[in-house]
């Protein structure tokens, strides 16, 4: 086992989850639906699951799954379309919350927030202080939230997954072994499906085990991922908690050849850009709330707008969104020199978000056209109105 640095002994980490987080905003708007089996997504056969309450989840209800497959298995589920809009702005009244009262904040995705207390201790007890912030945040939002407490993000985050819903645990650093060590190998962030069973094949299933072999050995059958897998195991992680700006952003530009005003062409590059900023937001597991779009005049002129939208990543709502924009943005009757797409206020994104507004067969759609551009490169498919650009 590696040996732990001051560092890692000094930290107090606290991360924070939003107990299903669509379905709480749901009930919070009808107290009728407490205590029921709660599906969010699709309502249609060939819609998706997004999220669901505890109550569907032991029915074995699960996000990604077919709405088709979720009423079969939970046939008296209430199933509701929800609102994206009305989620985003409920994950900001949070995020507002929690950053006016925390020394350092992480927004680490659209219902989780990572919260960095080193030195805090001194002034106040940091459980004390997570429990504030907890009832701070159900008296504020009215939402209920999990936290858990230990010496960095990884047994963290694990500790709040063990405590859910509405719950706290703190893990102290002598603790931290023996809270792992009994949990499945599942339990560890960022371990997927496929690692799972290879290292099932190895007979590996328990956290107990997965410290017992060789990081050599791992090395040899997951590369990279298996030494991380084994620091997360042995409660090893010396990722920092990243400061939440809402400023981070990924943006693409196109300066003319000559200088242009066939909006046909026009919006096809738009189409393109943001097909390939939505592919780069989904590789890196990242949601936008905001999107921008900037034109610059022959004569240099420079002007943009932008809109707060819901979280996404998904290619035809921000393609309709830019082209928007392009149309409010351009009123001048003059050549254009520049066109630029930028999504901003990023967020780390779990796979359900990318689901929703997403039939099955759309949402099987996006998987395939990105294992596509992971195997053979972003070029590799594009959509056919994107295909006969000449700027």
């Amino acid at each position: 086992m590696l040996s732990e640095t001051p560092d890692m002994q000094d930290k107090q980490i606290i991360h924070i989850d939003q107990d299903a987080f669509f379905v709480s905003v749901e009930l919070l708007k009808n107290s009728k639906l407490v205590g029921k089996p709660v599906i969010i997504g699709g309502t249609s056969d060939r819609g998706v699951v997004s999220s669901c309450s505890y109550e569907a989840r032991k029915y074995g209800v699960h996000s990604a799954m077919s709405s088709r497959m979720a009423k079969q298995l939970c046939p008296h589920a209430v199933f509701i379309r929800g609102s994206m809009e009305e989620y985003s702005r409920y994950s900001q009244e949070v995020t507002e919350v929690l950053q006016q009262r925390v020394p350092l904040l992480e927004k680490a995705s659209i219902d989780e927030h990572y919260i960095d207390m080193t030195g805090m201790d001194r002034f106040y007890g940091c459980m004390k202080y997570a429990r504030e912030l907890k009832e701070l945040v159900r008296k504020e939002t009215g939402l209920p939230i999990s936290f858990g407490l230990s010496v960095n993000k990884t047994v963290s985050k694990m500790a709040t997954n063990e405590c859910k819903p509405n719950g706290e645990l703190f893990v102290a650093q002598p603790e931290v072994t023996g809270f792992l060590n009994p949990l499945s190998i599942k339990k560890i962030p960022g371990l997927g499906q496929s690692t799972f069973i290879k290292l099932s094949e190895m007979g590996v299933k328990k956290i107990s085990t997965l410290v017992q072999v060789p990081r050599q050995q791992l090395f040899k059958v997951l590369g990279n991922n298996g030494l991380s897998l084994w620091q997360k195991a042995n409660g090893i992680d010396y990722s920092p908690v990243v400061p939440y700006r809402e400023q981070k952003s990924i943006g693409k530009q196109h300066t003319f050849q000559r200088d242009s005003i066939d909006f046909a062409e026009i919006k096809q590059l738009i189409t393109s850009m943001v097909v390939e900023l939505a592919y780069e937001l989904r590789k890196q597991q990242k949601l936008s709330a905001c999107i921008t779009v900037t034109i610059r005049y022959s004569n240099f002129e420079t002007v943009s707008q932008q809109e707060k939208i819901p979280y996404t990543a998904l290619d035809d709502y921000l393609i309709d969104k830019a082209k928007t924009l392009f149309d409010r943005t351009y009123n001048r009757r003059m050549l254009i020199r520049l066109v630029g797409v930028k999504l901003s206020s990023l967020v780390n994104g779990f796979e359900q978000i990318n689901l929703y507004n997403a039939s099955e067969e759309r949402y099987s759609l996006y998987q395939a056209m990105d294992r596509i551009r992971d195997r053979f490169g972003e070029q590799a498919i594009s959509l056919a109105s994107t295909l006969e650009l000449k700027l």
